[in-house]
């Protein structure tokens, strides 16, 4: 098992658990080194760090940030960031400043089908109202009763060609490699197998034009563990790293208790043959 968790999220983002708290339940489950990946924002990052020393685990500088790439929207994680890079911190309050506007249509678009206050009810299950995104909604859905849990919201609602869904124009691919690689980080393409395009999901073509495209750019890794891959996907992904030269890179991308794929931690080792992310950066030891 790994005890690296390089991708989850606090209620800085959309997760349901301060950084402070999120950093004691990985330790509890044994994670030694630790990125927090918030959506589009690093201010949790200070507390996590705070909350990290005090339980003998290394944080790692971490962000996801949002990307349309053709009709696919991307998350990019930047690994060992300086979060004060001032392009980064630029690019990420710009993404930022475009959730507020698209959380007004959603709601708009959800009114059209008879739910109302959703806005209102989005924005009490945000914590960071700058970071109002569809978790948050589908927490309202479920607790107004419109679906039994946050993964079923996303079969009804929130999803191209589904009451709730806006498209949305988000960083574009080149940018925001570069704000990660010019802070002094490392660019991993996170959970490419849950790409879609409307329902269908992307194809190894498409995939390899992508994974070539972010190669060139300065990208260096690709998420091959995560929580939301299954076993075979593993050693899919893995392929893919080795045929692109990337590093391999490993996360729950939890959430929050009972809204995740899996639970922080426990992650299963690499297929043969992956370069641990960490390779990439001094600062953790191999």
């Amino acid at each position: 098992m790994l005890d690296y968790d390089l991708h989850c999220h606090s209620t800085v983002s959309d997760g349901l658990l301060s950084p402070t708290d999120l950093v004691a339940r990985a330790a509890g489950r044994g994670v030694k080194v630790l990125a927090l990946t918030d959506h589009d924002d690093v201010s949790g990052l200070a507390e996590a760090a705070e909350a990290a020393a005090l339980h003998g685990m290394q944080l790692i500088n971490g962000v996801e940030i949002s990307v349309s790439w053709r009709s696919y929207t991307l998350h990019i994680i930047g690994l060992h960031i300086d979060p004060t890079h001032v392009p980064l911190a630029e690019g990420l309050r710009t993404i930022r400043s475009g959730r507020g506007a698209r959380a007004q249509l959603m709601a708009e678009s959800l009114a059209k089908t008879g739910i109302g206050g959703a806005l209102e009810g989005a924005y009490r299950f945000a914590n960071n109202p700058g970071i109002i995104g569809r978790t948050h909604f589908a927490r309202f859905l479920v607790e107004a009763g419109y679906c039994k849990d946050v993964k079923s919201v996303f079969k009804n609602y929130l999803v191209k060609g589904k009451p709730g869904y806006v498209a949305h124009e988000w960083a574009a691919l080149p940018d925001a490699v570069r704000w990660i690689c010019g802070s002094g980080g490392v660019a991993v393409l996170a959970h490419p197998g849950r790409y879609t395009a409307g329902r269908k999901a992307m194809g190894q073509k498409t995939l390899r034009e992508l994974l070539r495209e972010f190669s060139d750019l300065g990208g260096q890794g690709i998420e091959v563990v995560s929580g939301c891959h299954t076993v075979e996907q593993y050693a899919e992904f893995a392929r893919y790293a080795k045929e692109f030269d990337l590093f391999a890179s490993c996360g729950s991308d939890f959430h929050g208790p009972g809204e995740s794929y899996r639970d922080l931690g426990h992650l299963p080792d690499f297929p043969l043959d992956c370069r641990p992310v960490w390779q990439a950066w001094e600062a953790v030891p191999a």
